[in-house]
């Protein structure tokens, strides 16, 4: 049988909704979520998910404010206004939207934030709680994302063999780390995969969820999946399509010849992306409760 596909729009419009009833009881105690993003430069990509993260907030009831500043900004302006930021208890949560201007160290800017107000989940301080199995932090987004469409699609990866393909610290090494802490959505036994593996396939074809956030278009493909395993396929790239206006089309990293084995697989779009912005929602309204419960 063909996989089946996962809806990440729908489960994602599941969790903004649990983040409006949230929001609106927050609003009702006296505080109203806020969430500041920041541009540095006119990137159309970056452009265009801050507009998309802003809808979302204003549908869930969230405050958002977004703030651009110049390509040719320093890294102590990108700093001071994420201090300035800091200060503000307006916000809750704060997006350094990436990639940033080449003269701005990521790190740095990322190292700024107040980790109570990180909304991605990157500062040091919350990768390391959950290192530690503590999640009541920010949890990195897209990673958060990636367990919950396992969970609400009834793949629960405890006591499953999961392959992650990729090690960034924005998707690989975080998810790793989620799906075997002993917690909901962990308890996995996790292999790790990237560009010095010597041979992929002998560990996907042992797999029974395939993680792939490789960036690399045919990354994963039929041979190399195991019969009825998951594939969640976090990638998003563009190959030469000279049929169409754009030149190009998207595709992920996964081919789509592996829906013909796996029982579940997430499409090119509407599948992983969607729940991104959802968990960047759920970080934001954590964020408010918690600065609730500290006025306490």
């Amino acid at each position: 049988m063909p996989a089946k596909l996962i809806d990440g729009a729908a489960i994602a419009a599941e969790i903004r909704a649990e983040v409006a009833r949230e929001a609106a009881a927050l609003r009702e105690a006296g505080v109203t979520p806020g969430l500041a993003a920041i541009i540095v430069g006119d990137n159309a990509a970056s452009i265009s998910y801050v507009s998309m993260k802003t809808k979302a907030c204003a549908e869930a009831g969230i405050f958002s404010e977004t703030f651009r500043l110049p390509a040719t900004a320093t890294q102590d302006e990108v700093i001071a206004l994420v201090r300035q930021l800091n200060a503000d208890p307006r916000f809750h949560a704060i997006l350094p939207q990436l990639p940033l201007p080449p003269q701005v160290n990521e790190l740095a800017v990322i190292d700024a934030l107040d980790p109570a107000k990180d909304a991605d989940g990157l500062h040091p301080v919350n990768l390391g709680k959950l290192l530690r199995g503590e999640l009541d932090g920010a949890i990195p987004c897209t990673p958060h994302g990636v367990v919950e469409l396992l969970l609400r699609t009834g793949n629960d990866p405890a006591g499953k063999h999961v392959v992650v393909i990729g090690r960034s610290t924005l998707v690989g090494r975080p998810l790793a780390v989620l799906l075997s802490n002993k917690t909901r959505g962990g308890n996995a036994t996790v292999t790790i995969c990237h560009t010095a593996t010597p041979d992929l396939a002998e560990h996907t074809r042992r797999a029974d969820i395939v993680v792939v956030a490789a960036g690399r278009a045919g990354t994963l493909t039929k041979e190399m999946v195991k019969p009825g395993a998951v594939v969640i396929d976090v990638g998003v790239n563009r190959v030469d399509a000279p049929d169409r206006p754009s030149g190009y089309r998207l595709v992920g990293d996964a081919t789509l010849d592996v829906r013909e084995v796996a029982s579940w697989v997430t499409p090119y779009t509407g599948g992983v992306g969607p729940m991104t912005v959802a968990m960047l929602l759920v970080n934001t309204v954590k964020a408010a409760r918690r600065a609730l419960e500290g006025r306490g």
